[in-house]
């Protein structure tokens, strides 16, 4: 019993409960609600995109939508931008005062909100004005209206503010718990912020000082091969700043959600210290581009292996933890277990299926780093197929089993239409089955990305027919479920009834807990990790840097207003 307390305290600092401030729960329920109102926008542009493989051109009936560019933007923009920031915004503010037992700088998240609604408006309107088509990964010479790089910064600066409020509570927890280990979620929900400031760093240097510049006229043109090398640079990260506030809630809700209990805080610790070591790997995206060295490309082909292995880890220790619960609630033989998880929680339900989704997310994303393979399915439908399954899936799935209880959580009020709830991860997840495996076998077939195909002027290829219905169908499905999800939310805000008590957020417990001497205390080093992985990316980035600098303004924009 003395070393399951042990384990216990270590994942947060006072097990026995913490008092969020109005303040903190006030800019963090802001936080997570702009995030779920920016994909409910997406996820509407994301349907229309769905019926467009169907050969069904919806885009162009649109009120004020011009081109079908201009809702593939807003759909990547708000889905894969604002709402993922503004959900790790929120969630982790929130893990990371629970876990340290101190709430964060009040002022600090709502300057972040603030810097995110704004970053929002200012990259919406020019996307809807037609001025801002450049999709979200705004390759130059494709050039936008100058707010639109503006807002992208503003939301990023966004991130790195949650950022500076969480090393500042971790500092004022140091002072007064010297020699004591951090709290395993505060320790996950910071090396998070941690792999992304120094991931950002790439896109948000393209985005200041080469693009935001040069739309305004102030460079005589752009240089796209590095603008692409430094957006890549942080553009594979930004897939584990989506997951990794997923992990978080694998890691430490999941266990004590299932009746389970994780196998190791050290095993924890080192797969969020792979994330933020090996860094630099996107390289990989750029396999085909004439401008990069093949010592890039195959340096970033064996990093970018190495990165699965903390996803390894990551499945070994949830599955050990939903094993444990499965078999206290009575299952028996080798998968008995599984059958016996509290899947009328839909807390619990979407979350499992988000990781079971994963599975094939994660083969598909080895598949494209895989060179010879990414030659064949490199700007085909693969690879939306691909993302969908992790952002899609794995991420916004979990998102939706954490807002179950976590909405409750932050507004005081009960969880309404909670049959519906229960139906809803199941109905997301048959979608998105369906969905990917019309843009997987689309893309092996070699069905574009990014085209319009419903009013493409040349006959499509065999497959491509029945991959574009399945994509169809199955992007419809997911927006239903999303809009039953919404459903449900809105009417919790304005009908749920308050709670009778304030429950704490469901944080689990550790077999092995976090060792108070020995060779895990050096696990706690955070600067040896990021010098660690600055010194990896001098190795991998740095010669490039130093062939590629000062940048080549030569290329003239293509603008399309």
């Amino acid at each position: 019993m003395s070393a399951i307390v042990q384990a216990q305290t270590q994942v947060v600092t006072d097990p026995k409960g913490f008092q969020l401030s109005p303040g903190n729960r006030r800019w963090i329920l802001w936080s997570i609600l702009l995030g779920f109102a920016a994909l409910a926008f997406g996820v509407f542009q994301g349907f229309v995109q769905g019926l467009n493989y169907a050969g069904i051109s919806l885009f162009t009936m649109l009120p004020g939508m011009k081109t079908y560019y201009e809702g593939l933007t807003a759909h990547g923009v708000l889905n894969a931008f604002i709402f993922t920031f503004a959900e790790a915004n929120g969630w982790l503010s929130l893990t990371t005062a629970r876990g340290l037992g101190q709430n964060l700088n009040s002022k600090l998240l709502a300057l972040s909100f603030i810097f995110l609604l704004l970053g929002t408006v200012f990259a919406g309107i020019p996307i809807f004005a037609g001025k801002a088509s450049v999709l979200y990964t705004f390759y130059p010479p494709l050039r936008a209206h100058w707010a639109f790089y503006f807002g992208i910064a503003l939301a990023v600066v966004s991130t790195w503010i949650i950022s500076a409020a969480q090393l500042l509570a971790l500092s004022a927890w140091r002072k007064e718990h010297k020699g004591e280990r951090i709290p395993l979620m505060a320790y996950v929900s910071i090396m998070t912020y941690i792999m992304w400031d120094i991931s950002s760093l790439g896109a948000a240097a393209e985005d200041l000082f080469l693009l935001l510049p040069w739309s305004l006229n102030l460079l005589p043109g752009s240089d796209p091969l590095l603008s692409r090398v430094l957006f890549w640079y942080t553009g594979h990260q930004i897939v584990y700043y989506w997951l990794l506030p997923a992990y978080v809630s694998w890691y430490i809700c999941i266990p004590r959600l299932v009746g389970g209990k994780l196998f190791s805080d050290s095993l924890a610790r080192i797969a969020f210290i792979m994330f933020v070591v090996l860094v630099p790997v996107g390289f990989h995206h750029q396999y085909t581009d004439p401008g990069v060295g093949n010592y890039y490309k195959i340096a970033v082909l064996f990093l970018t292996f190495g990165i699965a292995f903390p996803s390894l880890l990551t499945a070994f220790s949830i599955m050990y933890a939903l094993e444990i619960g499965g078999r206290a609630n009575g299952g028996k033989g080798i998968l008995g277990w599984f059958w016996k998880l509290p899947w009328s929680n839909p807390a619990v339900s979407a979350q499992v299926l988000a990781m079971i989704a994963f599975l094939p997310g994660g083969i598909t994303g080895i598949m494209n780093a895989s060179y010879n393979m990414n030659l064949l399915i490199h700007n085909t439908t693969f690879v939306p197929g691909h993302f969908h399954l992790t952002l899609g899936s794995a991420v916004t799935l979990s998102y939706f089993g954490i807002a179950y209880w976590l909405i409750p959580y932050l507004t005081g009020k009960e969880l309404v239409l909670k049959g519906l709830a229960r139906w809803q991860p199941w109905i997301y997840f048959l979608g998105i089955l369906i969905f990917a495996r019309g843009e997987i076998s689309g893309g092996i077939l070699g069905m574009p990305r990014r085209t319009a195909m419903a009013i493409i002027n040349y006959d499509p290829l065999p497959g491509w027919k029945l991959a574009g219905a399945l994509t169809g169908i199955g992007g419809t499905i997911m927006f239903i479920a999303c809009v039953l999800f919404f459903l449900v939310i809105f009417f919790t805000l304005i009908l749920g009834k308050p709670r009778e008590t304030q429950e704490d957020i469901p944080f689990g417990e550790t077999y092995l807990g976090a060792a108070p001497s020995g060779w895990q205390l050096v696990l706690d080093k955070l600067s040896y990790w990021v010098l660690l992985s600055f010194i990896l990316i001098g190795l991998v980035y740095g010669p490039f840097l130093l062939t590629h600098l000062p940048p080549k303004l030569t290329a003239p924009p293509f603008q399309g207003f």
